[in-house]
This record gives structure tokens, sequence and C-alpha cells, in this order.
């Protein structure tokens, strides 16, 4: 398969399952709203070293939030629900409640499962904290110097989707770079999917354990690294000079495959030789997403 020049490898992005919960938070501005949401999802590009993967999902205008005024979505995902409380708490209490004029709400309402959140944050208000119950949700109102700080007792936890990937092959970094750029910018903004790396690209791709030392978790995806051509088993082409990856966190399957639809579309440009995706032989995970059965599908569509 070929798109515009650029070859689709047949082969398949291995992902596994998380836990997903979805946070909406607010502010006075659209700044305080992002300023909060910035510092929430810092340091949550995976649960390798971060014990935690987190982006914004997208801006939403007054319209769409619980209190009327400019707000973000974020997901936010552990590997297991028992780590879910725990990671909220944190980053709630260090980051949300500690900046002005912002609030904090649940995203998935209708969520059977329920994360204690303010409940454990309401402790900070040292009994000078007030609940209220609206619509059989209870919120806590915890003064602070500016005033107070809204936040919902419980979040919803659902079951996703973490590590929906592709590799970009390209005859040189600058090439590699402004596909990547242009395939983030077709999957951004999407419900239910979020790109949790660094602009949501990935230089140092991974595979799992290490060679040489049996402690290591994950280390450097060698089979892709331009520099060790010619003393590892390599599997790039001899034209290909730098590889960039996109890793993609949704609330289902179906988000993540059609996020990659359109970044794969996007990064089919000049100076890209193939695409390709990450996978362990079908042992990491359970959720399989086959490069050239997304792009058919897009096509059908």
């Amino acid at each position: 398969m070929n798109v515009r020049g650029v070859f689709i490898e047949d082969t398949f992005a291995e992902a596994f399952t998380m836990r997903v919960a979805r946070l909406i938070i607010t502010g006075r501005s659209s700044r305080w709203a992002r300023e909060a949401t910035i510092k929430l999802t810092g340091f949550a590009t995976s649960v390798i070293g971060c014990k935690c993967e987190a982006a914004i999902e997208r801006e939403l205008p007054p319209a769409e939030t619980p209190d009327g005024r400019p707000g973000f979505s974020v997901l936010f995902m552990t590997m297991s629900k028992d780590d879910m409380p725990k990671r909220l708490i944190e980053r709630v209490g260090q980051t949300v409640l500690t900046c002005p004029t912002t609030a904090c709400f649940d995203g998935l309402p209708g969520a059977p499962d329920r994360v204690g959140v303010g409940s454990a944050l309401r402790f900070f208000g040292d009994g000078f904290q007030v609940s209220k119950v609206i619509g059989g949700e209870r919120f806590w109102r915890i003064p602070v110097m500016e005033g107070e700080f809204l936040v919902q007792e419980k979040f919803g936890m659902v079951k996703g989707v973490g590590g929906g990937n592709f590799l970009m092959l390209a005859r040189s970094a600058d090439a590699a770079l402004e596909a990547a750029e242009a395939a983030v910018d077709a999957m951004s903004g999407r419900d239910g999917v979020i790109l949790p790396f660094p602009g949501g690209v990935v230089r140092s791709g991974s595979k799992v354990g290490s060679r040489r030392i049996k402690s290591m978790i994950a280390s450097t995806n060698d089979a892709f690294c331009p520099t060790l051509r010619a003393i590892t088993d390599t599997q790039l082409p001899d034209d290909v000079n730098s590889v960039l990856e996109i890793v993609v966190n949704g609330t289902d399957t179906e988000a993540i495959a059609g996020a990659m639809r359109a970044g794969i579309d996007a990064a089919c440009r000049e100076g890209v030789v193939a695409i390709t995706a990450g996978n362990y032989g079908g042992k990491l995970g359970p959720h399989h997403f086959h490069l050239r059965k997304i792009m058919n599908a897009g096509a059908r569509a």
C-alpha cells in the first residue's frame, strides 16, 4: 500500500488497556484554565517513568463547561484502577487547587466506577470547607486566600486504551519533523484522544527491556536508530536517516483508529519513505491497530 508515494507497512501497532478519567478544568479566563491544565499534565508522558499519562483533549468554550467559564478537557490515564485516586489527588491538589480562579469537574459523569478526589482534597480546608449536592453529585468549596476552590467530590473512571502508535521513516530529520508536525495538527482536538508526549511526538522510541541491563523496563529501540544501522539488526531502509513516533491514547479503539488514520494521511508527504508501527508480536497488549486496515477503512468512508 502506498499513500502519495509513502509505503505503508503491513504491520500493526500494539496497545494495552488502561484506566481513564476525564477532568474539566475551568477558570475566569482561558489563560488561567490553561495554566492549571499545563501543570496538571506535566511529566505525564509514559507510565514507564511518570506513573500516569495525561494531555489536553481539547479546549472547551463556556457553553460546554459546568460553570459556564472557559475551560479545557483533559484525559488522565493510569495502568490500574488502584493507581488512579493517588495520581489524581496529587496532581489536582498541587496544580489546580493552587492556580488562581480555577475549578475542577468530572468529565465522565455516567461512569460506574467513581474515584474520590474532592473528598480527599477537602481536608485542605481545615474544617472550614463546605459541600453542596447538585443533581445528585456532591461538590466541595474549599476556602483559599483568593476566595474558594470548587471541586467535584468524585470523578468517573472507565477502561481505555494506551499505546496506539505509528512511526514515520524519513530521509532527513527536517522531513521527519515536518511530517510529525502535520500529523499532530491533524490528530489534535479530537474527542476521546490524547497525544501524551512533548508536542505529541516521540524521538526516543523504546523496546521492552534491555540487552545489557536486565533491571531496565525499557531501552532505546535500536532497530530504528539510524546511527546504529551498521551494528544492530536494523529495520531501516538505506535511504532513511531519521525516525519519529507518535503515540496515541484514547477512550476506545475507534477514537484511536480514527486519529491514526488522520495522522498517517497527513504524514504521507515529501521526504517520508514509509510508515510503520511498534509491536512486540502481539505479546504486550490485546489491542492491535493494523495500519493498512485503518487506511482502507478511511478510503471506503
